[in-house]
């Protein structure tokens, strides 16, 4: 099945593994085949494509500007793993099944199946009319300038006869290349092109350019006739037919040993036409918007294809070809199929010695007005004779340079549109970027050029379209001379134009990649006077979130659980009244009607408040600590996990509807997020984290404002770190641009283990980014070194922790609901059924909710005194078993009796001392001090700290209650006081010292 063809434009299923035949081994070809292998790595692991290639000339592909240089190396060809590559050289397709789906024949014979066929045929010569075909090869002394054996042929030609007199016959890019090549052949003493238009490279210069190289060929010995056309070909009428002269315009004999056609390239289509498959009446294959041709699963691409009327003879518009195909066909169900858009005809070359550029729309100033496309101006509109949306050119020429410069602005100056450079074109790459990005002009470009200042994403090399992030990529990845860099980004390896640019890029990448880089080790140094010390409500969640994080061992083991906060320790978040909320994982925001239901059984069961989150969560409010794990039972079978919206952990990963519905999705938004979320689900790290998917740049899912955020592009995805919102806002920075799905979610893998390994406690990403680089500056250019470049080698690291810590997952409350004793920690009290409820409750907008809290409250001082004055007559009253408390030598516990109509707590340390005190919160008055932390001073004086008064939290709201009778002291104000109790165990019972309860 091809994934393009579905009408949707919509990626459909393929199989597991499939054939393509290529027909062609150009530059175009090995294009392709690279990045289809690329790309198929990062979304099978090299398992979803095989590849057969078939060239009719006996070299792999070359290089067809310098017609020398071998793309890859034939250890290339033979390096891939069996039967991946294929590769056939001196032979030829001459037929194709016209169903289109193979198999293909060989002229020796051979059949070959295939899947997809992509034509990548390129193009040959161009003859003029008065010149049949045949005799290119049955006249000596005639040439046509295109292919090694072409140049092989006019070397061995000027070898066996007296070749003084050459003629070039078109005086364009390849015609001025021959001239300068058969100029430099010893017997030739003469080389003329002639040339039918005005000035030579009519296609890329304005006259007064053309007239400049003009000059330098000429100086060059070169003769050039200009507005000259042949008309005839005069040959020898001996047995062998021998290239005698030309004759001219008015008829004018011309004597030449050599004629070489130089006069533009023709689409090899014959096998295409043959098939029956559609071509243009001007020659190419026809192809639509995704490449594909009129028959199924089949596609041109390069020269041979005709788009929108159109051949493309540049090396650029063919390696964006190849590109597009290699996305559609590897990219699967995850994204919209990519669409070829107008080539950009920019070109920077060195010709016969002398250094050309154009930019942009670079004939601007000769179009008809309205019909020039100008950043914020309709194109079609009516002009008005003062309008000055028309454009204007900049003209500089150096006569004794020789330079020559012409940029076209809009007419209001603050646009360029294009231009063309002969002579200096170091400012090519600025000002090409200029356009491309359609900045408003500030300062003209000026002084020394060395790509500093050109963003990442600024195109150096248009041959094989790489930027200037690839290049730095490439040093930090060890390259160290600019051949590796060639090697492995292709930059300078077509035209050879962006060599001097990429070169001085490279340098100053070298450059900065000389100083030092600073790693960091942090270390836990130990601390406290007292070695038996049970820690405090500030070290034991930091403890518990480093154990957590990067062991995921279960937060309610007895050895982890007493470090836990209130949240943590009951898996729930604890609300102003002591309740506790209810939140399910729900990936993506994606919930069936059944599971919809299954929360609304639930919130009528329990009378629970329900919200829909900013996560796109449903919350269920006001749950009692003792109904937590009959809640989680029935929503467990309903198929819910925990949300962990009570843990420093991943919250949510939030998605638009992205393909699966919108009309603008280009990316599959919800199936990245639930892959997401389901990756890094029950992850803890050093705060909440919370991710992003949007499936286009409209971004529904607001991914740029989370701490990792991931939005479709027509290439990929970009991947965004380090936003949040609350009290200080912060909007992620791009980290990765338009790479695949795969390799998105390695970044962020890497991005999340970095962050985990090396924030501080309590910090999020937005201020952990903040606070990276040296001196806290550049956090987002650090880390695209450590994550991206590897440029401190531990991204094996980071992702076998990853690996490691995302094979650890288990739902914590499945794991409760399937433990009696872990339920056991739920009970409301220890010493019976029965059930209080606690502070008053409200009806508000039909749903219920605590009562406001008083504004001005009056603080409150508990003392055992306002209960007896005279304490001799209170009694040791058995409220508890010891058993009850769980005890452990591994770390503290706490239980809760009713007497009468009050509530006590009961505190056990892991040394086995007792401690006991009211249940009731003096401040917001609810019944919660057995669930806060337990911590000591430095002189060993145990205290709860009361998980209403942020515990995690040093500051003056936090309200810490001594346990030690008879004080039972507020340690940060004085305005509190909490009753304290004797208790003590005898014989497995609890006692607590107690008055007689009313009657």
């Amino acid at each position: 099945m091809n994934p393009c063809n579905d009408p949707s434009g919509i990626a459909i299923d393929k199989p597991a593994t499939q054939t393509v035949l290529v027909i062609g081994m150009g530059m175009t070809a090995l294009a392709f085949i690279e990045k289809l292998f690329e790309q198929d790595a990062e979304e099978t692991g090299g398992k979803g494509w095989t590849v057969t290639v078939v060239g009719e000339e006996p070299y792999v592909a070359y290089n067809r500007v310098g017609l020398a240089l071998y793309l890859q190396t034939l250890p290339w060809y033979k390096s891939h793993p069996p039967n991946q590559l294929n590769y056939i050289t001196n032979d030829a397709c001459f037929n194709l099944t016209p169903a289109g789906n193979g198999p293909a024949q060989e002229m020796l014979g051979f059949e070959l199946n295939f899947d997809i066929c992509v034509f990548a045929t390129g193009s040959q010569a161009a003859i003029p009319p008065y010149v049949k075909p045949a005799d290119i090869h049955t006249t000596r002394g005639i040439f046509a300038y295109r292919t090694v054996e072409d140049l092989n042929g006019m070397i061995n030609y000027t070898q066996e006869r007296p070749v003084k007199k050459v003629a070039v016959i078109g005086g364009g890019l390849l015609g001025l290349e021959a001239a300068k090549a058969l100029s430099d052949l010893d017997p030739v003493s003469q080389v003329t092109i002639i040339e039918r238009n005005k000035w030579v490279l009519s296609r890329q210069l304005d006259q007064e350019g053309g007239r400049i190289v003009l000059d330098q060929v000429k100086a060059m010995g070169i003769e050039v006739l200009l507005e000259s056309r042949v008309q005839t070909i005069v040959t020898s009428k001996k047995a062998a037919l021998i290239l005698q002269w030309l004759t001219l315009r008015r008829w004018i004999r011309t004597l030449f040993d050599m004629v070489v056609f130089s006069v533009g390239i023709r689409p090899r289509d014959d096998l295409a036409k043959t098939s029956g498959i559609d071509t243009h009446l001007q020659g190419g294959i026809v192809i639509r918007d995704d490449l594909t041709t009129s028959l199924p699963n089949i596609y041109a691409i390069g020269e041979c294809a005709a788009w929108e009327g159109k051949t493309y003879g540049f090396i650029a518009p063919g390696i964006e070809m190849a590109n597009v195909l290699a996305f559609n066909l590897t990219k699967g169900p995850s994204h919209k199929m990519r669409k070829i858009t107008t080539p950009d005809m920019s070109t920077k070359l060195k010709l016969v010695g002398v250094n050309v550029a154009c930019f942009g729309d670079y004939f601007a100033d000769s179009k008809l007005p309205g019909t020039v496309n100008i950043p914020g101006h309709s194109k079609h509109r009516k002009i008005s004779a003062t309008d000055h949306s028309q454009v204007r050119s900049l003209l500089y020429h150096d006569p004794f340079g020789p330079a020559y410069k012409k940029y076209i602005f809009s007419g209001d100056g603050k646009y360029l549109l294009g231009g063309i450079m002969v002579g200096d074109v170091d400012d090519y790459t600025k000002l090409l970027s200029l356009v491309k990005d359609q900045k408003s002009l500030d300062i003209p470009p000026d002084g020394e050029f060395e790509g500093d200042d050109l963003d990442d994403n600024t195109q150096i090399c248009s041959c094989y379209n790489v930027s200037k992030g690839a290049i730095s990529k490439a040093v930090a990845a060890g390259c160290k001379s600019f051949g590796e860099v060639k090697a492995k980004t292709k930059a300078g390896t077509g035209c050879g134009g962006c060599v001097p640019l990429a070169t001085s890029i490279f340098n100053s990448e070298m450059k900065k990649l000389g100083h030092a880089v600073a790693n960091h080790i942090y270390v836990m140094k130990e601390a406290g006077h007292n070695p038996n010390s049970i820690g405090c409500e500030v070290c034991k969640p930091a403890v518990a979130s480093i154990l957590s994080s990067l062991h995921n061992e279960f937060v309610m083991a007895p050895v982890h659980h007493q470090n836990q906060d209130t949240n943590d320790k009951y898996l729930a978040n604890i609300q102003r009244n002591g309740t506790y909320s209810v939140i399910p994982r729900i990936p993506a925001g994606e919930i069936t009607p059944a599971k919809l239901n299954a929360l609304a059984v639930v919130a009528q069961k329990y009378s629970l408040y329900t919200k829909i989150t900013g996560g796109q969560r449903i919350d269920l409010f006001g749950a009692s600590k003792q109904d937590l794990p009959d809640i989680w039972e029935e929503l467990g079978f309903a198929g819910f996990e925990s949300g962990h919206a009570y843990g420093k952990a991943l919250r949510t990963v939030k998605s638009c509807v992205g393909t699966s519905w919108c009309r603008f999705g280009v990316g599959d938004s919800v199936g990245l997020a639930v892959e997401l979320e389901e990756r890094y689900k029950g992850i803890r790290a050093p705060h909440k984290f919370k991710g992003g998917v949007s499936g286009c740049v409209r971004e529904c899912a607001e991914a740029q404002g989370k701490d990792f955020g991931v939005i479709a592009t027509s290439k990929g995805w970009n991947v965004y770190v380090g936003g949040n919102g609350g009290a200080k806002p912060r909007h992620a920075e791009l980290l990765a641009a338009d790479v695949s799905q795969k390799k998105a979610i390695k970044i962020i893998d890497r991005f999340l283990m970095l962050y985990i390994q090396s924030a501080d406690r309590l910090q999020r990403t937005a201020r952990w980014v903040e606070s990276l680089g040296e001196g806290g500056k550049n956090g987002l250019e650090y880390l695209k070194r450590v994550i991206i470049d590897d440029s401190l080698g531990i991204c094996e690291d980071l992702d076998q922790s990853m690996d490691a810590l995302v094979g650890t997952y288990f739902d914590e409350w499945a794991e409760v609901v399937r433990n009696p004793e872990k339920r056991a920690l739920f009970r409301q009290f220890a010493n019976t059924d029965e059930i209080k409820r606690g502070s008053e409750i409200i009806e508000e907008r039909g749903q219920k909710r605590p009562a406001d809290w008083p504004e001005d409250s009056t603080p409150l001082k508990f003392d055992t005194n306002d209960i007896a004055e005279d304490h001799d007559e209170w009694q040791w009253r058995k409220v508890a078993k010891l058993q009850d408390l769980h005890p452990t030598t591994e770390g503290s516990t706490s239980i809760v009796i009713n007497y009468s109509d009050t509530q006590l707590a009961i505190f056990r340390l892991p040394n086995g001392a007792l401690y006991a005190t009211q249940q009731l919160c003096p401040h917001r008055r609810a019944f919660v001090l057995s669930d806060g932390l337990l911590g000591d001073t430095v002189d060993g004086k145990p205290y709860v700290s009361c998980p209403l008064h942020n515990p995690q939290k040093l500051d003056t709201n936090h309200k810490q209650k001594e346990l030690h009778p008879p004080e039972g002291n507020c340690l940060s104000d004085d305005n509190y006081k909490i009753m304290t109790f004797e208790v003590k165990e005898e014989y497995g019972d609890l006692f607590i010292k107690l008055p007689e309860p009313p009657r």
